[in-house]
Protein backbone atom coordinates (compact mmCIF):
# COMPACT_ATOMS: atom_id res chain seq x y z
CA UNK A 1 0.00 0.00 0.00
CA UNK A 2 1.43 3.35 -0.97
CA UNK A 3 1.59 6.09 1.80
CA UNK A 4 0.77 9.51 0.57
CA UNK A 5 2.54 12.38 2.05
CA UNK A 6 0.18 14.15 4.42
CA UNK A 7 -1.11 17.45 2.75
CA UNK A 8 -2.98 20.39 3.18
CA UNK A 9 -6.87 19.95 2.58
CA UNK A 10 -8.20 22.56 -0.08
CA UNK A 11 -11.28 22.57 -2.02
CA UNK A 12 -11.58 23.36 -5.61
CA UNK A 13 -15.18 24.15 -6.24
CA UNK A 14 -16.52 20.57 -4.42
CA UNK A 15 -13.88 18.60 -5.15
CA UNK A 16 -11.43 18.16 -1.79
CA UNK A 17 -7.42 18.20 -3.24
CA UNK A 18 -5.14 16.74 -0.89
CA UNK A 19 -5.30 15.21 2.42
CA UNK A 20 -6.93 12.29 2.58
CA UNK A 21 -8.99 13.02 -0.64
CA UNK A 22 -8.94 10.71 -4.16
CA UNK A 23 -6.16 12.39 -5.96
CA UNK A 24 -8.37 14.37 -8.65
CA UNK A 25 -8.06 14.39 -12.50
CA UNK A 26 -7.90 17.71 -14.80
CA UNK A 27 -7.45 18.71 -18.00
CA UNK A 28 -8.01 21.74 -19.98
CA UNK A 29 -9.74 23.37 -22.84
CA UNK A 30 -8.40 23.82 -26.03
CA UNK A 31 -11.03 26.47 -27.44
CA UNK A 32 -10.84 30.41 -27.37
CA UNK A 33 -12.73 30.65 -23.80
CA UNK A 34 -14.31 33.25 -25.55
CA UNK A 35 -16.50 30.92 -27.53
CA UNK A 36 -18.61 30.13 -24.96
CA UNK A 37 -20.61 27.56 -26.74
CA UNK A 38 -17.68 25.26 -27.76
CA UNK A 39 -15.94 25.71 -24.20
CA UNK A 40 -18.58 24.37 -22.57
CA UNK A 41 -19.47 21.99 -25.05
CA UNK A 42 -15.52 20.55 -24.40
CA UNK A 43 -15.82 20.80 -20.66
CA UNK A 44 -19.42 18.76 -20.59
CA UNK A 45 -17.34 16.17 -22.92
CA UNK A 46 -14.58 16.30 -20.33
CA UNK A 47 -16.89 16.04 -17.24
CA UNK A 48 -18.35 12.57 -19.13
CA UNK A 49 -14.99 11.36 -19.61
CA UNK A 50 -14.40 10.93 -15.47
CA UNK A 51 -12.56 14.73 -15.58
CA UNK A 52 -12.90 15.91 -12.01
CA UNK A 53 -11.75 19.36 -12.67
CA UNK A 54 -11.60 21.86 -15.60
CA UNK A 55 -9.14 24.77 -16.40
CA UNK A 56 -9.49 27.63 -18.86
CA UNK A 57 -6.94 29.64 -20.88
CA UNK A 58 -7.81 33.10 -19.89
CA UNK A 59 -5.30 35.53 -22.48
CA UNK A 60 -7.97 37.67 -23.33
CA UNK A 61 -10.74 40.48 -21.63
CA UNK A 62 -13.26 38.64 -23.81
CA UNK A 63 -12.35 35.02 -22.55
CA UNK A 64 -12.39 36.62 -18.60
CA UNK A 65 -16.11 38.16 -19.36
CA UNK A 66 -16.94 34.72 -20.75
CA UNK A 67 -16.59 32.90 -17.07
CA UNK A 68 -19.69 33.47 -15.81
CA UNK A 69 -21.64 32.44 -18.39
CA UNK A 70 -19.45 29.06 -18.56
CA UNK A 71 -19.56 28.19 -15.17
CA UNK A 72 -23.21 28.48 -15.18
CA UNK A 73 -23.61 25.92 -17.59
CA UNK A 74 -21.07 23.74 -16.29
CA UNK A 75 -20.86 21.24 -12.87
CA UNK A 76 -17.41 21.07 -12.31
CA UNK A 77 -14.61 22.94 -10.84
CA UNK A 78 -13.43 25.85 -12.92
CA UNK A 79 -10.20 26.74 -12.89
CA UNK A 80 -8.91 30.29 -14.75
CA UNK A 81 -5.56 30.28 -15.93
CA UNK A 82 -3.82 33.81 -16.03
CA UNK A 83 -0.94 34.72 -17.70
CA UNK A 84 0.81 38.20 -17.65
CA UNK A 85 -2.47 40.58 -16.96
CA UNK A 86 -3.55 40.34 -13.12
CA UNK A 87 -6.40 42.30 -14.00
CA UNK A 88 -8.23 39.04 -15.80
CA UNK A 89 -7.44 37.04 -12.77
CA UNK A 90 -9.38 39.48 -10.72
CA UNK A 91 -12.76 39.19 -12.93
CA UNK A 92 -11.93 35.76 -13.20
CA UNK A 93 -11.94 35.71 -9.02
CA UNK A 94 -15.54 36.68 -9.12
CA UNK A 95 -16.87 33.34 -10.56
CA UNK A 96 -14.43 30.22 -10.82
CA UNK A 97 -13.43 28.27 -8.13
CA UNK A 98 -9.37 28.54 -8.14
CA UNK A 99 -7.04 30.83 -9.88
CA UNK A 100 -3.55 29.90 -11.54
CA UNK A 101 -0.96 32.33 -11.77
CA UNK A 102 2.46 31.69 -12.94
CA UNK A 103 4.84 34.06 -10.78
CA UNK A 104 7.26 34.09 -13.54
CA UNK A 105 5.24 36.30 -15.30
CA UNK A 106 1.87 37.90 -13.35
CA UNK A 107 4.35 40.94 -12.57
CA UNK A 108 4.71 43.11 -9.30
CA UNK A 109 4.33 42.11 -5.93
CA UNK A 110 1.45 44.97 -6.03
CA UNK A 111 -0.10 43.27 -8.42
CA UNK A 112 -0.08 40.03 -6.58
CA UNK A 113 -1.46 40.95 -3.50
CA UNK A 114 -4.21 42.53 -5.81
CA UNK A 115 -5.21 38.56 -6.79
CA UNK A 116 -4.62 37.68 -3.54
CA UNK A 117 -7.10 39.99 -2.02
CA UNK A 118 -9.19 38.72 -4.67
CA UNK A 119 -9.35 35.24 -3.94
CA UNK A 120 -9.62 35.43 -0.26
CA UNK A 121 -12.93 37.44 -0.29
CA UNK A 122 -14.27 34.44 -2.27
CA UNK A 123 -11.94 31.95 -0.37
CA UNK A 124 -10.77 30.26 -3.72
CA UNK A 125 -7.49 28.77 -3.77
CA UNK A 126 -4.39 29.69 -5.84
CA UNK A 127 -2.25 27.40 -7.52
CA UNK A 128 1.62 28.90 -7.79
CA UNK A 129 2.41 27.13 -11.30
CA UNK A 130 5.47 27.62 -11.37
CA UNK A 131 7.32 26.67 -15.16
CA UNK A 132 10.79 26.11 -15.93
CA UNK A 133 10.03 27.99 -19.21
CA UNK A 134 8.93 30.87 -17.83
CA UNK A 135 11.62 31.47 -14.54
CA UNK A 136 11.55 34.89 -12.78
CA UNK A 137 14.57 36.33 -13.78
CA UNK A 138 16.17 36.23 -10.72
CA UNK A 139 16.15 32.89 -10.46
CA UNK A 140 16.92 31.93 -14.03
CA UNK A 141 20.02 34.24 -13.70
CA UNK A 142 21.29 32.26 -10.62
CA UNK A 143 19.85 28.46 -11.49
CA UNK A 144 19.20 28.88 -15.09
CA UNK A 145 16.22 26.60 -16.20
CA UNK A 146 16.88 23.51 -13.73
CA UNK A 147 14.65 21.92 -10.67
CA UNK A 148 16.99 24.03 -8.40
CA UNK A 149 15.29 27.34 -9.94
CA UNK A 150 11.85 25.69 -10.10
CA UNK A 151 11.70 25.26 -6.81
CA UNK A 152 13.34 28.17 -5.34
CA UNK A 153 10.69 30.18 -7.63
CA UNK A 154 7.91 28.22 -5.51
CA UNK A 155 9.61 28.94 -2.29
CA UNK A 156 9.38 32.62 -2.46
CA UNK A 157 5.95 32.75 -4.04
CA UNK A 158 5.16 30.75 -1.14
CA UNK A 159 6.60 32.82 0.90
CA UNK A 160 5.17 36.08 -0.48
CA UNK A 161 1.64 34.51 -0.15
CA UNK A 162 2.22 33.08 3.32
CA UNK A 163 3.51 37.29 4.69
CA UNK A 164 0.11 38.33 2.69
CA UNK A 165 -1.90 35.54 5.23
CA UNK A 166 -3.12 33.36 2.36
CA UNK A 167 -2.64 29.75 2.68
CA UNK A 168 -5.30 28.29 0.32
CA UNK A 169 -3.04 26.99 -2.09
CA UNK A 170 -1.68 24.30 -4.26
CA UNK A 171 1.58 24.22 -6.00
CA UNK A 172 2.88 22.66 -9.69
CA UNK A 173 6.46 22.95 -11.10
CA UNK A 174 6.61 21.64 -14.49
CA UNK A 175 9.07 21.14 -17.20
CA UNK A 176 9.17 19.52 -20.17
CA UNK A 177 11.19 16.78 -19.60
CA UNK A 178 10.72 14.37 -16.98
CA UNK A 179 13.72 14.30 -15.19
CA UNK A 180 13.52 17.92 -14.02
CA UNK A 181 10.15 17.97 -13.32
CA UNK A 182 10.45 14.95 -10.85
CA UNK A 183 13.57 16.49 -8.98
CA UNK A 184 11.62 19.31 -8.78
CA UNK A 185 8.87 17.76 -6.93
CA UNK A 186 10.88 15.46 -4.63
CA UNK A 187 13.23 18.68 -4.36
CA UNK A 188 10.09 20.94 -2.75
CA UNK A 189 8.10 17.96 -1.02
CA UNK A 190 9.73 17.59 2.30
CA UNK A 191 9.59 21.51 2.58
CA UNK A 192 5.88 22.34 3.19
CA UNK A 193 2.64 20.37 3.49
CA UNK A 194 0.46 21.77 0.27
CA UNK A 195 -0.71 20.15 -1.91
CA UNK A 196 0.56 18.88 -4.83
CA UNK A 197 -0.72 19.10 -8.75
CA UNK A 198 1.59 16.83 -10.66
CA UNK A 199 2.22 17.43 -14.99
CA UNK A 200 4.66 17.17 -16.94
CA UNK A 201 4.13 20.26 -19.44
CA UNK A 202 4.22 20.20 -23.26
CA UNK A 203 4.46 16.06 -23.19
CA UNK A 204 3.78 16.16 -27.04
CA UNK A 205 1.57 14.03 -29.08
CA UNK A 206 -0.71 10.98 -27.50
CA UNK A 207 2.43 8.51 -27.78
CA UNK A 208 5.25 10.62 -26.01
CA UNK A 209 2.69 12.18 -23.87
CA UNK A 210 1.68 8.68 -21.95
CA UNK A 211 5.28 7.46 -21.73
CA UNK A 212 6.58 10.66 -19.91
CA UNK A 213 3.34 10.75 -17.92
CA UNK A 214 3.54 7.31 -16.72
CA UNK A 215 7.17 7.49 -16.09
CA UNK A 216 7.24 11.61 -14.39
CA UNK A 217 3.88 11.26 -12.62
CA UNK A 218 4.05 7.44 -11.83
CA UNK A 219 7.27 7.95 -10.30
CA UNK A 220 5.80 10.74 -7.85
CA UNK A 221 3.01 8.97 -7.52
CA UNK A 222 4.84 5.55 -6.27
CA UNK A 223 6.63 7.92 -4.06
CA UNK A 224 3.32 9.19 -2.06
CA UNK A 225 3.75 12.53 -3.86
CA UNK A 226 0.72 14.10 -5.98
CA UNK A 227 -3.24 15.30 -5.18
CA UNK A 228 -3.88 16.39 -8.36
CA UNK A 229 -3.35 15.81 -11.85
CA UNK A 230 -3.11 16.26 -15.63
CA UNK A 231 -1.99 14.12 -18.68
CA UNK A 232 -0.80 17.06 -20.94
CA UNK A 233 -1.14 15.66 -24.71
CA UNK A 234 -1.44 17.75 -28.21
CA UNK A 235 -5.01 15.61 -28.92
CA UNK A 236 -7.92 14.64 -27.87
CA UNK A 237 -9.38 15.68 -24.79
CA UNK A 238 -10.51 12.57 -23.58
CA UNK A 239 -7.26 10.77 -24.13
CA UNK A 240 -5.96 13.22 -21.38
CA UNK A 241 -8.63 11.46 -18.89
CA UNK A 242 -8.29 7.92 -20.13
CA UNK A 243 -4.40 7.91 -19.64
CA UNK A 244 -4.29 9.54 -16.08
CA UNK A 245 -6.79 6.95 -14.95
CA UNK A 246 -4.50 4.21 -16.27
CA UNK A 247 -1.73 5.74 -14.40
CA UNK A 248 -3.53 6.25 -11.12
CA UNK A 249 -4.41 2.35 -11.32
CA UNK A 250 -1.74 0.94 -12.91
CA UNK A 251 0.55 2.87 -10.07
CA UNK A 252 -1.85 1.09 -7.52
CA UNK A 253 -2.43 4.49 -6.28
CA UNK A 254 -6.78 3.91 -7.48
CA UNK A 255 -8.12 1.35 -7.35
CA UNK A 256 -11.27 1.84 -10.18
CA UNK A 257 -12.34 -0.82 -12.80
CA UNK A 258 -10.20 -3.95 -14.30
CA UNK A 259 -6.93 -4.73 -13.95
CA UNK A 260 -6.53 -6.93 -17.17
CA UNK A 261 -2.97 -9.02 -17.10
CA UNK A 262 -2.73 -10.91 -20.64
CA UNK A 263 0.46 -11.88 -21.91
CA UNK A 264 2.56 -11.05 -24.91
CA UNK A 265 2.10 -12.27 -27.86
CA UNK A 266 4.31 -15.53 -28.79
CA UNK A 267 4.69 -18.27 -30.76
CA UNK A 268 2.87 -20.55 -27.99
CA UNK A 269 0.13 -18.36 -27.92
CA UNK A 270 -3.45 -20.74 -29.34
CA UNK A 271 -5.85 -18.61 -29.63
CA UNK A 272 -6.31 -15.28 -31.35
CA UNK A 273 -5.48 -13.63 -28.24
CA UNK A 274 -5.92 -9.49 -29.47
CA UNK A 275 -9.07 -10.12 -30.74
CA UNK A 276 -10.35 -11.46 -27.25
CA UNK A 277 -8.77 -8.96 -24.91
CA UNK A 278 -9.91 -6.35 -27.03
CA UNK A 279 -13.31 -7.68 -26.97
CA UNK A 280 -12.82 -7.88 -23.24
CA UNK A 281 -11.86 -4.63 -22.80
CA UNK A 282 -15.31 -3.05 -24.66
CA UNK A 283 -17.14 -5.30 -23.01
CA UNK A 284 -16.02 -4.42 -19.60
CA UNK A 285 -15.57 -0.73 -19.77
CA UNK A 286 -18.26 -0.09 -17.54
CA UNK A 287 -17.63 -2.16 -14.69
CA UNK A 288 -15.76 0.17 -12.14
CA UNK A 289 -15.11 -2.67 -9.33
CA UNK A 290 -11.47 -3.03 -8.62
CA UNK A 291 -10.91 -6.87 -10.25
CA UNK A 292 -7.68 -8.30 -11.15
CA UNK A 293 -8.46 -10.58 -14.20
CA UNK A 294 -6.13 -12.65 -16.68
CA UNK A 295 -7.05 -13.35 -20.04
CA UNK A 296 -3.88 -15.72 -21.17
CA UNK A 297 -2.74 -17.55 -24.96
CA UNK A 298 -1.01 -21.05 -23.70
CA UNK A 299 -0.73 -23.12 -20.90
CA UNK A 300 2.68 -21.89 -20.18
CA UNK A 301 1.56 -19.28 -18.16
CA UNK A 302 -2.30 -19.14 -17.99
CA UNK A 303 -2.90 -21.80 -14.58
CA UNK A 304 -0.20 -19.79 -12.98
CA UNK A 305 -1.55 -16.17 -13.27
CA UNK A 306 -5.51 -17.44 -12.97
CA UNK A 307 -4.52 -18.55 -9.76
CA UNK A 308 -4.14 -14.79 -8.31
CA UNK A 309 -7.03 -13.37 -10.59
CA UNK A 310 -10.46 -12.90 -9.59
CA UNK A 311 -11.42 -14.25 -13.23
CA UNK A 312 -9.28 -15.99 -15.92
CA UNK A 313 -9.06 -17.39 -19.39
CA UNK A 314 -6.76 -19.89 -20.11
CA UNK A 315 -6.98 -20.55 -23.79
CA UNK A 316 -5.67 -24.10 -24.79
CA UNK A 317 -5.99 -25.12 -28.37
CA UNK A 318 -9.33 -24.76 -29.77
CA UNK A 319 -10.77 -24.59 -25.99
CA UNK A 320 -10.09 -23.30 -22.70
CA UNK A 321 -11.02 -22.86 -18.96
CA UNK A 322 -12.85 -20.47 -17.14
CA UNK A 323 -11.45 -19.72 -13.87
CA UNK A 324 -12.98 -18.07 -10.82
CA UNK A 325 -10.52 -17.76 -7.71
CA UNK A 326 -8.12 -20.14 -9.14
CA UNK A 327 -10.90 -22.99 -9.37
CA UNK A 328 -12.28 -23.86 -12.70
CA UNK A 329 -15.91 -23.14 -13.27
CA UNK A 330 -16.09 -24.23 -17.16
CA UNK A 331 -14.29 -26.18 -19.83
CA UNK A 332 -15.38 -24.79 -23.21
CA UNK A 333 -14.97 -24.43 -26.98
CA UNK A 334 -12.72 -21.28 -27.80
CA UNK A 335 -15.94 -19.15 -29.16
CA UNK A 336 -17.39 -19.72 -25.91
CA UNK A 337 -14.88 -18.29 -23.82
CA UNK A 338 -14.98 -14.64 -23.83
CA UNK A 339 -19.20 -14.88 -23.19
CA UNK A 340 -18.83 -16.69 -20.23
CA UNK A 341 -15.45 -14.92 -18.94
CA UNK A 342 -17.40 -11.42 -19.00
CA UNK A 343 -20.54 -13.44 -17.52
CA UNK A 344 -18.30 -14.40 -14.51
CA UNK A 345 -16.39 -10.60 -14.28
CA UNK A 346 -19.94 -8.93 -14.36
CA UNK A 347 -21.42 -11.51 -11.92
CA UNK A 348 -18.50 -10.37 -9.39
CA UNK A 349 -18.47 -6.78 -9.97
CA UNK A 350 -22.56 -6.60 -8.73
CA UNK A 351 -21.49 -8.48 -5.68
CA UNK A 352 -18.64 -5.62 -4.92
CA UNK A 353 -21.11 -3.10 -6.28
Amino acid sequence: MIKRYPTKQIFVGNVAIGGNAPISVQSMTFSKTADIEATVAQIKRLHFAGCDIVRVAVPQMEDALALKSIKEQISLPLVADIHFNHRLALIAAEVVDCIRINPGNIGSKERVKEVVKACQARNIPIRIGVNAGSLEKEFLNKYGQTSEGMVASAEYNIKFLEDLGFDNIKISLKASDVQRTVDAYRMLRPKNSYPFHLGVTEAGTLFHATVKSAIGLGSLLLDGIGDTMRVSITGELEEEIKVARAILKDSGVAKDGLNIISCPTCGRIEADLVKAVGEIEERTAHIKAALNVSVMGCVVNAIGEAAHADVAIAYGKGKGLVMVKGEVVANLDENELVDRFVFEVEKMASKID
